[in-house]
């Protein structure tokens, strides 16, 4: 399996779009498009964005070791590909507008608290 068909098997295991792994990545939907219509792989300057975005190891991602046929990782809390999302669309936010955001998830937190009570 090439580079760039682990990459979709791994898309599409965990269910991501191309255009939100575009986005993960910083890259354009052409080029990833490229990866898959021409059969090319992505360059090496672009490895370890895919691999902190698909959270795997450069190894995984070259070697496929660990990931094809039954990829399965195991962590105390997984994290799902919202999760991620949440994180991107986070990190893309101005610093006050990240207080903000912090400030409302802790304000619905206390509202749920108190609806359980």
């Amino acid at each position: 399996m090439t580079i760039s068909e682990r990459i979709f098997q791994i898309l599409k295991e965990r269910e991501i779009s191309q255009a939100s792994f575009c986005k993960m990545v910083g890259l354009s939907r052409s080029t990833v498009s490229d990866w898959k219509t021409k059969k090319t792989n992505p360059s090496a300057d672009k490895i370890m964005d895919i691999c902190n975005a698909l959270d795997i190891t450069p190894e995984q991602l070259l070697t496929g070791k660990g990931i094809d046929d039954d990829y399965t990782r195991h962590t105390d809390m997984e994290v799902s590909f919202e999760d991620k999302e949440i994180l991107v669309e986070y990190h893309e936010l101005g610093e006050e507008q990240q207080k903000r955001v912090l400030a409302y998830l802790k304000t619905l937190k206390k509202l749920e608290d108190l609806e359980n009570i």
